[in-house]
């Protein structure tokens, strides 16, 4: 990464700018009912089959959301489900220390958010962790109905926000979906796991 050429940073959502298991379990855990209705079995048949969608890479690419189109299902049920099964608020709180990094990137960085969750979620999630108002645009499943990682997504992305690749850093927590592509396509990358991981950034473009 050169700090001199960084004009944007592109932020993941879920599992980067907040980690919480319990969340990602309450989405397992629809995906799970919904393949089940799909495929009229029971919630742990459809767990098992779900891994075993992810499992194979030339059905999902390792993705939840491509296992279960895989398994028959569709994006937009899925999400509609998700908007109802999953509760941000009652599991979430503001984290002043991700609260001021975005708060001192914003100063001299463009920030946003690429992620393949919906819109309706993802503003009650940065809603409860009062992160929304960092971020110029906020860019959702809901723009393409194509989860990452897509090259074209990722491409328009670029265009609309009038960054080159190379003026242009990626932050995720999943290599294969959030990270590969764009780095690829020459943007730079931050790969984070933690909270605390995230907090290097800071360092890192000081």
């Amino acid at each position: 990464m050169d700090r001199k050429t960084v004009w944007a940073i592109v932020f993941d959502l879920d599992g980067t700018l907040y980690v919480d298991d319990r969340l990602g379990e309450e989405v397992h855990q629809s995906a799970c009912r919904y393949v089940a209705d799909l495929r009229g079995i029971s919630p742990d048949q459809a767990q098992d089959e779900l891994q075993r969608a992810r499992s194979c890479p030339s059905d999902s690419g390792g993705t939840l959301s491509r296992a279960v189109v895989a398994l028959g299902g569709t994006l937009q049920e899925l999400h509609r489900r998700f908007s109802e099964d999953i509760h941000p608020e009652q599991l979430l709180a503001p984290d002043p220390r991700v609260q001021r990094l975005l708060e001192h990137l914003g100063e001299r960085y463009e920030l946003y958010v690429y992620t393949n969750n919906n819109r309706s979620l993802s503003g009650r999630i940065m809603a409860q962790l009062a992160i929304r108002g960092y971020f110029k645009e906020v860019f959702t499943i809901e723009d393409s109905w194509r989860p990452k990682p897509d090259r074209a997504v990722l491409t328009g992305i670029l265009e609309s926000i009038g960054r080159t690749p190379g003026e242009t850093l990626f932050v995720g927590d999943r290599y294969q979906v959030d990270l590969e592509l764009p780095q690829s396509l020459g943007c730079a990358i931050l790969e984070t796991r933690t909270i605390e991981e995230l907090l290097t950034l800071g360092q890192l473009l000081d």
